[in-house]
This record gives structure tokens, C-alpha cells and sequence, in this order.
């Protein structure tokens, strides 16, 4: 016989919605393959309390999940060079091998976009990687052009140009050999010990001033690394690279980027082992969450540090100086050139005043890298002869 209520205050309050807890991904960085922002449909999983017993004909719902596999996709590429006029980014050009990147650092400011090409700015940005299979060859053309005016390029500007895939397809090592043709200089940047490979074509390149190397080392405290940038190098490995570049006469630098509040707090102590392990140069960010960016960072704060996600979060919105109303609205950043990359305010200037003194003290940045545009002969890639 069914239930019936004759007054308001007898029916039961609807049970609050209990969300499955977000689990870490081994070796992954992001928990969840959000939806895009372009995405029509949003799916979420929720427990509705019916779950099955322990040992029960459905127990094997409870094993841990599979791993999740890495699938790389072939990209033809039409261009290879992009430009950028934002007057906060030291290069004017650069080419990146690689869409996504399987090392999975949560603070990538490339997540988003993913977006474009369909795939999750979360899971799906380090596990789902396209390759630019033509790459090589786009750029040689683009070398060519008779309107081409030679400016410095990096390689990986957005996404890891030595992450794991590159051990196969060696399209980044493609792109340097392309360099070395046309006597273009260049700078790569990267977290992967990978580059010591191509050691017997970078150090030439160097001696002429046509490359230069910065290695990214956002902490040294191996855990939190794991964490924050599971399948990159692990710290020590990244000086050792340092080391390697440095003493085959390659110009390194040490990129301590991006500064996160609360999380990653040993600053001095990364400049001052990259500097004993080689490096002359070094640069720092702060940490921006664009886009879906914002919700995939608090998602793995409460992952990970649940405890001081709120406290992370509040410094990073200090760090760009927002204002009661931008915090009230959610907004995590400022876009804006002239203060995205090291943020405005108290903290920003207290930040910025705690890397210019250690550069100070440890003697980086006294001399800036000037690589070489006058060598450029784009002839030398149609195969004609140089007299220089």
C-alpha cells in the first residue's frame, strides 16, 4: 500500500546528492576527463547509494580501474611556424612538434586548448597526443619563403617538444636538423631529460650561437613533482641534464615557472642547484588558469591538498590583485599582457623580490644569451652552395 503524507512537514527531505570522491590517476595529473567548453553535453557520476556488496556477483566493479592508455594521433601539418606579438613572451616565433603532452603537469596553461580539437582539456590532453608527422618538412618550406625575415624561434613553447612519443617519432630532433641547415638559431625549452640526445647536434649549434636550452624545474621536492607533473623527469634527473647541456657548452637556463602559492614554496633552492649544476640564466611565472584550466586546478588541489585548497586559491587570486567583485565572480586571473605572467600587487612584488635577489646573489642573468640571425641562409635547404 503506498505511502501517503497529509502534511507538508511529514514528507521526508530529499537525500543530498553524494558525488564519488576523486580518486588520483597513477600517473596521470588530471582525475577527470571534464568536458571541453565547447561541449554540447556534460556528464557527471554520481553514487546513488545502491552500490553492490562486497564479493557479490558484481564485485568486479570494485577492481581497480585499468590504466589509462596513451593514443597518438597523425597530424598533417599546413604550418609549422606560429607568431605571437604578446609583449610579455621573450621569442617572436615558435613551432611545437606536439598537440597535448603525456608528462600531465596540471598547471599547463596548453590544456585548454584541447578544446579545439574535440578532446578533454583533462585526461584527454595527456592522453590523447597528436603528432605533427610532417612537421619537418612545413618548416623547411616555410624557411624558404622569399618573405621570410629570420627571428628567433623556440621549439615547445606550449607543449613538451621531448615528451615520451618523441623517443619514436624524433620530430623535434627533425625540426633541429632543419635548423642546422639553414644555420637558423633557436631555443627549446623542456622538462625531459630527452634532450641529451640530440647533444651531438645542439652542442655545434651552440658554439656557432645558434642555440640555447632552459630547462623547466618547478620544484625539487620529488613528491610533489610526482604529483604535480607525473611522466616528466624527476628533479635531480632535470640538473643532471642541466649538467650534461652545460658542460657540452650548450647556454642552459632554468625556468622555475610557474610559481604556485602554498604548493610550490623551495624557489631559491631550485635556482641555487641549477646554478651549481650549470645553468647561467633563469625565469619564473606565476600561475594562470585560463578556461577550463581553473576547475581542473581546484579539482586537484581537492585531490591532493584538500586541506589548503582554499588558502592555494585565494593567494593565487592575491598574486593577480583581483578584486572583491572578480574574486566574488570566481575569477582566478588577470589575461591581461601586462600583468598575466608574474601578476600585480603585494605578493607579486614579494615574489618578484625573492627571484631578483637570489639571481643576484647566485650571479644569473649577468649575461644575456644573444644568439646569432646573421648566419641564416635559407639557400643552403634548396641545396645551393654558400660562400660564408
Amino acid at each position: 500500500m503506498p505511502s501517503t503524507f497529509t502534511d507538508k512537514s511529514d514528507i521526508p527531505a530529499p537525500p543530498e546528492e553524494v558525488r564519488i570522491p576523486l580518486q588520483a590517476i597513477r600517473g596521470r595529473g588530471a582525475a577527470t576527463a571534464m568536458a571541453h567548453r565547447f561541449a554540447r553535453d556534460v556528464r557527471e557520476v554520481a553514487d546513488d547509494g545502491w552500490g553492490y556488496p562486497p564479493g557479490g556477483d558484481n564485485a568486479a566493479d570494485d577492481a581497480p580501474a585499468a590504466p589509462v592508455a596513451t593514443r597518438v594521433h597523425l597530424e598533417t601539418a599546413r604550418s609549422a611556424i606560429c607568431a605571437n606579438d604578446s609583449p610579455d613572451i621573450f621569442f617572436e616565433l615558435s613551432v611545437n612538434p606536439y598537440r597535448g603532452c603525456e608528462h600531465g603537469c596540471i598547471y599547463c596553461y596548453a590544456r585548454p586548448t584541447h578544446s579545439y580539437l574535440n578532446f578533454s582539456p583533462g585526461l584527454d590532453f595527456e592522453t590523447q597526443i597528436v603528432a605533427k608527422y610532417n612537421i619537418a618538412e612545413v618548416l623547411r618550406s616555410e624557411l624558404c619563403a622569399p618573405r621570410y625575415v629570420p627571428r628567433l624561434i623556440n621549439i615547445g613553447s606550449a607543449t613538451d617538444c621531448y615528451q615520451p612519443v618523441e623517443r619514436e617519432l624524433k620530430l623535434t630532433r627533425s625540426l633541429i636538423e632543419v635548423m642546422r641547415d639553414a644555420r637558423h638559431p633557436f631555443s627549446l625549452i623542456t622538462k625531459s631529460s630527452g634532450v641529451e640526445r640530440d647533444l651531438d647536434l645542439l652542442a655545434p649549434l651552440a658554439a656557432q650561437r645558434l642555440a640555447a636550452v632552459y630547462v623547466t624545474i618547478t620544484t625539487l621536492d620529488a613528491t610533489l613533482a610526482r604529483r604535480m607533473e607525473p611522466r616528466a623527469a624527476a628533479p635531480h634527473r632535470r640538473l643532471r641534464t642541466i649538467r650534461a647541456l652545460a658542460e657540452a657548452g650548450v647556454p642552459v637556463g632554468v625556468s622555475v615557472a610557474p610559481q604556485i602559492p602554498f604548493i610550490t614554496e623551495d624557489m631559491e633552492q631550485v635556482l641555487e642547484a641549477a646554478r651549481d649544476a650549470g645553468a647561467r640564466s633563469a625565469f619564473y611565472t606565476v600561475l594562470r588558469l585560463p578556461w577550463e584550466l581553473d576547475t581542473l586546478f581546484r579539482e586537484w588541489l581537492q585531490v591532493h591538498y584538500p586541506q589548503r585548497a582554499a588558502r592555494v586559491m585565494a593567494r593565487v587570486q592575491d598574486l593577480h590583485n583581483l578584486t572583491d567583485a572578480q574574486r566574488g565572480a570566481g575569477k582566478a586571473y588577470h589575461s591581461d599582457f601586462a600583468t598575466r605572467m608574474k601578476g600585480s600587487g603585494l605578493w607579486a612584488d614579494l615574489l618578484r623580490q625573492r627571484f631578483s635577489t637570489t639571481c643576484r646573489r647566485l650571479g644569473l642573468n649577468r649575461e644575456r644569451v644573444e644568439l646569432n640571425l646573421s648566419q641564416f641562409r635559407p639557400g643552403l635547404l634548396r641545396g645551393q652552395s654558400s660562400l660564408f
